[in-house]
């Protein structure tokens, strides 16, 4: 653990020694650990009350005249609030807000997570995205169970598994390289959650017919385990995993490699950051 100074003030870095084992990685974030958790359930939960809203049979908005596409950015649009206000939360700052697996790989793949934190947040991450669904179920009940919403259950679309897969790999790709290129300048940083939950509602009109939009292993996992529908699922593991080591790799070669300060997809100078950061060089640096 750290102190590092900027502005007058401290800023507090817990990041892990390199050699760290498994048990100080528990001891010094659990408490991170549990806050990623919780965030990846309040997003699923609110995923799974967005789909039975706009989609079951028995909810008001199903009796509403609105086409397909106005449904899907209904949805996005929702799920997108629900994610730019866990990015700014308290939790979110704290944490980092990876929210999803495959941010959490790329970032261990460009050495700006400690490997036990990793594997921590991995498995954090699947817990509370099940816990999240079960509550839901808990909450919404046959709304959410029965066709044709089905716990929102990502699918690969009418074109089948091949595209289904590029789709993954490609809008995954995207949000990876968006979050990497807003968090690391100096005038973006302030709102890197902006665009990732702009990009969600776009995902949101232009996948379902394609891949169903996940780009998130835990979100998927979380949904088939209650519906118990596993058609394609590798997709929804690879394919995100792979675009954002993919979207990373091109932007760390093109930028060079120390132009990631932190793991964190929203950052502040006042909460305590869990990663081996850099982030208060942005600002010393005058990076642009």
């Amino acid at each position: 653990m750290s102190t590092r100074s900027y502005s007058s003030r401290s800023y507090l870095v817990t990041g892990l020694d390199v050699y760290a084992s498994l048990a100080e990685a528990v001891r010094t974030h659990w408490r991170e650990y549990l806050m990623e958790a919780a965030e990846v359930g309040l997003l699923m939960l609110s995923i799974c009350v967005a789909g039975t809203l706009i989609y079951s049979r028995n909810s008001p908005v199903e009796r509403l005249p609105l086409s397909t596409p106005e449904r899907a950015a209904l949805m996005g649009v929702m799920v997108a609030t629900a994610t730019y206000l866990l990015i700014r939360s308290p939790f979110g700052r704290r944490t980092g807000a990876h929210l999803n697996p495959a941010i959490t790989v790329a970032y261990l793949w460009l050495g700006r997570i400690h490997r036990w934190d990793a594997v921590n947040y991995v498995v954090f991450q699947f817990a509370g995205g099940l816990a999240g669904v079960l509550l839901a179920h808990l909450m919404l009940g046959e709304g959410l169970s029965a066709p044709p919403v089905q716990y929102v259950v990502t699918l690969p679309g009418v074109y089948g598994r091949s595209v289904a897969f590029v789709a993954e790999f490609l809008l995954a790709g995207l949000m990876m390289g968006i979050v990497l290129f807003a968090t690391n300048h100096r005038k973006l940083a302030r709102f890197s959650a902006l665009p990732v939950a702009l990009l969600t509602v776009l995902y949101y009109v232009l996948g379902p017919s394609i891949s169903g939009f996940s780009v998130n292993p835990a979100r998927t996992f979380s949904s088939a385990f209650f519906a118990w529908v596993w058609h394609g699922v590798w997709i929804y593991f690879a394919a995100p995993c792979l675009g954002m080591v993919a979207a990373a790799t091109i932007y760390v070669r093109s930028l060079a490699p120390g132009r990631v300060y932190c793991a964190k997809v929203f950052h502040d100078l006042e909460t305590p950051c869990p990663f081996p950061c850099r982030f208060p060089e942005l600002f010393e640096q005058g990076e642009e």
